[in-house]
């Protein structure tokens, strides 16, 4: 038994059951043996692949939406341009070489802020940026950023913001959560706690037994904190993940190690954990500070953003190989039996900006 498994054990002999969001934070973020504080999980050699490690089109097509929202917004300056959950730096890196072709003063003017809470993913970041300026300044929380107009992206953020999950037990809901079993395994069961039934989706009235419903109340707490920002300091939100637009009851908690899925209670530390984005209470919480929300498929997004005119572009005089390697990384990223359906895009801003990239949002 692993060490955070052990001390997951002895957490619940003490203290009782764990909720599925306690159990998911011990996971990612203990200091000491968190998934994401020991580990370097993305690409190829990790445990999975983001959308900025399949292709650097990714990153300058984010780079060109976050010009054209500071356009949107009308220019102002000072202003900071963050990422939220920044991974290895990739992302910004081709934000950054996009912006400096296209102004390079606003690429020099804007304060550059990386919001990271993993002290080995900053490494990491700082790493991959290393060219970069040293006006770049890494913080934990948005709280600690200027008090000035935000353009902020996230991708690949709040799927890994712990949820609660609810399972229907007898005709009522209940807390599902992880205890231990006759022989000191961890287990599913269900607690006492029951949700607030005003939060339950459309659909919950009429699940059959066994069926689970997932909240994100830590997920709707940093929306708020972002939308408040905008909404009192001006700026635009992107914000890109696998899930879905409609609240829906469904069990989508998963593990996945080394590029496949596994049993999400068998490694704990050892395996990222993640459950798909609810994108219609993200909207919603936006709304309610006021904001303009816009919900697409990352597909419809990419190509809105000119996928297909800069793949094109890239692959002008080369061989049939790098052509070929351009066409995959798009059908990966924008095709709709990839990530193209599976991922959706998020924007927000104050009401009647117009942003790009948005045209079947709803």
């Amino acid at each position: 038994m692993s060490r955070l498994k052990q001390k997951i054990a002895k957490l619940i002999e003490a203290n009782g059951p764990l909720s599925v969001a306690d159990y998911m934070a011990i996971c990612l973020f203990d200091p000491d043996d968190g998934y994401y504080t020991t580990r370097q999980p993305f690409g190829a050699t990790g445990d999975f692949t983001t959308a900025p490690e399949i292709s650097q089109i990714f990153g300058e097509l984010i780079g060109v939406w976050a010009f054209s929202a500071w356009q949107a917004i009308g220019r102002p300056l000072p202003v900071t341009l963050t990422e939220i959950g920044p991974g290895r730096g990739t992302l910004m890196r081709d934000v950054l070489r996009t912006l400096d072709r296209l102004d390079p003063a606003f690429a020099r003017d804007a304060t550059i802020a990386m919001i990271e809470t993993s002290p080995n993913l900053a490494e990491v970041q700082r790493a991959t940026l290393g060219e970069r300026p040293e006006r770049i300044t890494w913080r934990r929380t948005i709280t600690e950023l200027p008090n000035r107009p935000l353009i902020i992206v996230g991708n690949e953020l709040f799927d890994a913001i712990p949820i609660h999950q609810y399972v229907k037990l007898g005709g009522r809901w209940r807390e599902r959560a992880i205890g231990l079993d006759e022989v000191g395994k961890l287990r599913f069961m269900a607690a006492a706690a029951a949700p607030d039934p005003a939060l339950l989706p459309s659909d919950a009235a009429v699940a059959p037994e066994g069926a689970i419903v997932e909240l994100a109340p830590a997920r709707t707490a940093l929306m708020d904190a972002i939308a408040e920002r905008i909404a009192t300091k001006g700026g635009a939100g992107l914000f890109i993940d696998y899930g879905h637009l409609q609240s829906a009851v469904g069990d989508t908690l998963q593990a996945v190690r080394a590029h496949r899925y596994e049993d999400v209670l068998a490694n704990p530390g050892e395996a990222d954990l993640t459950a798909h984005v609810d994108f219609a209470a993200l909207a919603a919480s936006a709304r309610a500070h006021g904001l303009d929300a816009h919900l697409v498929t990352q597909g419809s997004f990419l190509l809105d953003m000119g996928i297909l005119q800069r793949a094109g572009r890239l692959g002008e005089g080369a061989d049939a190989t790098v052509r070929e390697r351009l066409q995959g990384e798009v059908e990966r990223l924008a095709g709709a039996d990839a990530m193209g359906s599976l991922f959706k895009v998020l924007a927000v801003a104050s009401h009647g900006i117009g942003l790009p990239g948005l045209t079947a949002s709803n």
